[in-house]
């Protein structure tokens, strides 16, 4: 039996696997700010899966962050309390047993790329578009991670090809102006079409607008449509994945899966001078909001 984690900034969700059947499945309010009893949640959580299941399974744990290769410690983690510390050796030591821990956007590519909307694909690049954007790679069912612990991180890099009005683009948490995630998330959305009408909705509201015929939810969409093209065309043109899977909130635009990819065309090396067709598929994800979770299950995907 495989279980999986997902350590997130409100909640914290644990699976319970059998292959790929769903065993067991709980959630429980994340400690904010405490990190000895973010562990000791983690730890009851996983026990209280394997009381369910009636049997000790691999544990898998994805968090908003990454583990440093020089020192073991989380960096790069929107969950600040976790920042610095050495949450892989507490967990093993709290669990009794080794623990594998990735990036959630890893953890959400491994899923799909493994029982997901990715299955039997060579290189498969997930991407999380929600309140933030971020990514994962899976090539040849194996996750990469790189040199720096950084592969994926697709939502920190300037938006490409920027239009006059997109320069310098939006101050992002990162310290920069202009990151892609700006641009995409569902927030950023929200911000472009405020800025553009001067009225507030959330994103899906934006989407309901524009199926209504509202003109400047429709320019609104046709922009982010545009942003998103050109930020998976350079994706595209550096790694050439067989799929593209979205998740996150955003990820439920129905119309992304039939307008971005036209638009990726003229962005695209080998499209952009007419010579032939971009294969890469964009689909959306199979198991939705599950994927991060049964992601941090499949981290044992070998069987330890």
């Amino acid at each position: 039996m495989r279980i999986g984690i997902d350590l997130g900034g409100t909640k914290i969700e644990g699976i319970a696997l059998d292959g790929s059947a769903e065993v067991a499945r709980l959630r429980v309010d994340t400690p904010r700010g405490d990190y000895a009893a973010t562990v000791d949640a983690v730890a009851a959580l996983v026990s209280a899966l394997e009381k369910r299941a009636g049997t000790r399974g691999s544990v898998g744990v994805g968090i908003p962050g990454t583990l440093s290769p020089e020192n073991g410690l989380v960096k790069n983690a929107n969950s600040v309390w976790l920042i610095g510390q050495p949450l892989h050796a507490d967990l093993e030591r709290a669990l009794g047993r080794a623990v594998r821990i990735a990036n959630d956007a890893n953890c959400f590519a491994v899923s799909e790329a493994t029982d997901g909307a990715g299955t039997g694909a060579e290189v498969v690049f997930g991407v999380i578009v929600g309140t933030g954007a971020g990514a994962g790679i899976v090539v040849r069912g194996e996750l990469l991670t790189g040199a720096n612990a950084i592969a994926g991180e697709w939502g920190h890099n300037p938006l490409p090809s920027p239009t006059d009005d997109e320069r310098p683009g939006p101050a992002c948490y990162c310290g920069r102006c202009g990151c892609i995630e700006t641009f995409l998330s569902g927030p950023a959305l929200q911000a472009d079409y405020e800025l553009a009408s001067g009225a507030r909705l959330a994103a899906p509201a934006i989407v309901a607008a524009a199926g209504t015929g509202n003109r400047e939810a429709e320019a609104a969409l046709e922009r982010y449509e545009s942003r998103m093209a050109r930020a998976l065309a350079s994706i595209i043109n550096v790694l050439d994945p067989d799929v593209i899977v979205l998740g996150g909130g955003m990820s439920n635009i129905d119309r992304l899966y039939l307008n971005v990819p036209p638009l990726w065309t003229a962005h695209v090396f080998a499209a952009a001078h007419g010579r032939e067709a971009v294969r890469t598929r964009l689909v959306r994800a199979r198991h939705g909001d599950a994927s991060g979770v049964r992601g941090a299950a499949w981290l044992w995907s070998d069987g330890g």
